[in-house]
């Protein structure tokens, strides 16, 4: 899973925001008039949560030099932001009336759209300030200008700030908008300058300028070798890890049954783009037993340049796409595929992908493996994202997100939390299992995903501090900005949704699907080979990176099911369905309480071949750092991952 953010970068499979105050579904709180610290005019409506956490006075480091250029994006809230949360809303819950009477795009513009006069008039507001608008959308003015023009459009001031050893520019104070266009200004993004990047969420996952290889022995399905010579644990001899699941498992696992995908079209984002994605996914399909791609099944939206590729580390990105194809594919093979690549991995350039999606209605389900923690997050971005989920939400556009891979992040960040965007009350947060797919293809268990690796001791008579230390899992938590949905209520327990001072809150995740990549799915790239020349390889892989696309699959087979019907903004529905056949049930011990559960893993010391030689570990499963995957909902798998009567359940 990466992360990104506006000014700065996200990553594949995880997102980093600094968030301060709750968020409200529809449009940021516009505070009353008043005059402001910094000394400028009253007349203004404050943009709630344009001044970071971290802009502390402890930190500042003084005012910001007059001629700093700022790059920033005036959000425009259109003509009715209540009414677009409220529709989308509506139209997404099976017990309204509204349900699934979705808009046309034309027909949102027009409805909910910013008017010419709102952006002539918000156009005005910022160039009569200094700053220059140099792109206009239906969604937002991008400016560029000094910083002192910047203070004069925004009533704050700005001033330099030490933030983990380094310094950034940051409003003083809550930027504000002229009271006379509170109605038009959503929100502002840009007027800090910390690195905000977008990571992918997909385990251990390989640098592509390298070739990555998995050592044997393996399983073919889960169980069928086991490690004899090597010691026990939990009083038996572990199986080897498989040698990475296809699709045929992978639908069979999740109740494909006859279904295909057929008819339906799913829409991948990341950042940039695999210039080998065609013939990878062509040769991995035919290798594996999946049906072949037909012309014009997979087809690419680029954009002109790219920008960032150094910070967002973009070659790392052509495996994230390769994963997230091939897994669609494997799961829905008759789907159609259509990738919207970003221009780098911050947020502005992740926001216009997912905008190209909504504006042309490119596809009715959208997975995204990418994400960062929540104390990245600042409500004006979040209110921007949110925007887009809404009015894909009004089209019957539904968005998947891989929750992390850091199970409750405390080990990666010392501080539990949730990841973002999977934290906003208007996506489906996909979170993680470890799959057990028996002899003839047969469902057995599944955990939560979430691993202890303990390594063969010297002389190979026990695992060294056997189980092990946290070695990662599905992100899940609750969220301290964002109220509890209505859809949560009555599912999520109270012990997971309260959150003192503030009450319920969002709990991710929603769903889940397999994730571990010791129990992960097979995957093929093209990649730099020991001699440097290139060549396509296959490998195993996990993370929430996967369970994004394969739910994302999964959800396409129940909307053929569903004669094409779009099914929208799903959690809704989800949620209506949680205790019954639809969904696995998953538990840290499927096979009984006490009964823990771990596979053995060889791996290359280099990651490419025995010239080094191999390490021997054994992975326990079901350990998911704080989190526990329990009966009923709980916060490493939701409300569970598709059973055998998933997709039928939507059948009309």
């Amino acid at each position: 899973m990466r992360s990104t953010r506006t000014r700065s970068p996200r990553a594949r499979a995880r997102l980093a925001w600094a968030a301060t105050l709750p968020l409200v579904a529809g449009a940021l709180a516009l505070g009353a008039p008043a005059a402001d610290a910094a000394g400028h005019d009253g007349g203004r409506h404050a943009l709630q949560g344009t001044k970071p956490l971290w802009a502390t006075r402890q930190a500042d480091q003084g005012a910001t030099a007059a001629a700093t250029a700022v790059s920033a994006r005036v959000y425009l809230a259109g003509r009715d932001a209540k009414g677009l949360a409220d529709y989308a809303r509506a139209v997404s819950d099976p017990h309204s009336a509204a349900y699934g009477k979705y808009l046309s795009p034309a027909q949102v513009r027009a409805r909910y759209g910013a008017t010419h006069d709102q952006i002539a008039k918000v156009t005005d507001w910022l160039e009569r300030s200094g700053l220059k608008v140099t792109g206009t959308t239906n969604r937002y003015l991008a400016v560029k200008g000094d910083a002192a023009a910047a203070e004069r459009a925004f009533a704050t001031d700005l001033h330099n700030y030490r933030k983990a050893g380094h310094t950034y520019h940051a409003p003083s104070t809550t930027a504000s908008a002229p009271a006379s266009l509170a109605g038009a200004v959503l929100t502002v993004t840009g007027l800090d300058n910390a690195p905000k990047l977008a990571k992918h969420h997909s385990g251990e996952l390989p640098p592509p300028e390298g070739v990555f290889r998995n050592s044997g022995p393996f399983s073919s399905y889960y169980g069928s070798r086991t490690a004899k010579k090597l010691p026990p644990a939990y009083g038996s001899r572990a199986p080897y890890a498989i040698k990475g699941y296809t699709g045929k498992q992978l639908r069979a696992a999740y109740g494909a049954k006859k279904w295909t995908g057929k008819g339906v079209t799913v829409a991948i984002t990341d950042a940039y783009a695999s210039p080998t994605i065609a013939q990878d996914a062509a040769r991995y399909a035919a290798r594996n037993g999946d049906p072949r791609y037909r012309s014009g099944q997979i087809s690419q939206v680029l954009p002109k340049d790219y920008t960032h590729i150094e910070e967002c580390g973009a070659a790392g990105w052509y495996g994230e796409e390769t994963l997230d194809v091939e897994a669609v594919h494997a799961v829905a093979p008759e789907s159609d595929i259509v990738y919207v690549g970003g221009a780098s991995c911050m947020d502005d350039d992740l926001l216009d992908s997912l905008g190209k999606i909504v504006d042309g209605h490119l596809a009715d389900i959208v997975s995204n493996s990418w994400g960062d923690i929540e104390a990245n997050e600042t409500p004006d971005v979040a209110a921007a994202y949110d925007q887009i989920f809404q009015q894909g939400a009004v089209q019957g556009i539904g968005f998947y997100f891989s929750s992390g891979d850091n199970g409750d992040e405390v080990a990666n960040t010392g501080t539990k939390q949730v990841d973002t965007p999977a934290n906003s009350a208007w996506v489906t947060a996909v979170g993680g299992t470890s799959l057990a797919v028996g002899k003839h293809d047969a469902y057995q268990w599944e955990t939560g995903w979430g691993t202890q690796k303990a390594v063969l001791a010297k002389g190979g008579s026990s695992w060294a501090g056997f189980p092990g230390t946290f070695n990662g899992g599905a992100g899940g938590g609750t969220s301290k900005t964002v109220p509890q949905p209505f859809y949560q209520r009555g599912v999520v327990p109270d012990g997971l949704s309260n959150v003192a001072l503030k009450g319920a809150m969002r709990t991710v995740p929603d769903i889940a699907a397999v994730a571990d990549p010791n129990t992960g799915f097979l995957v093929g790239q093209t990649q730099t080979l020991p001699d440097g020349s290139l060549g396509y390889d296959e490998y195993r892989i996990g993370g929430t990176s996967l369970a994004a696309p394969v739910i994302a699959g999964v959800q396409a087979l129940a909307q053929q099911a569903r004669h094409g019907v779009a099914i929208g903004f799903a959690n809704p529905a989800i949620y209506q369905r949680y205790g019954t056949a639809a969904y696995h049930d998953v538990t840290d011990h499927p096979l009984g309480a006490g009964r823990d559960l771990a596979v053995v893993r060889v791996d290359y010391v280099n990651g490419t071949d025995d010239a080094k030689g191999t390490t021997t570990s054994l992975r326990s499963l079901g350990k998911d750092s704080s989190l526990h995957a329990g009966v009923g909902y709980d916060d490493v798998t939701g409300v569970g991952s598709p059973g055998a009567g998933y997709v039928t359940s939507y059948r009309p």
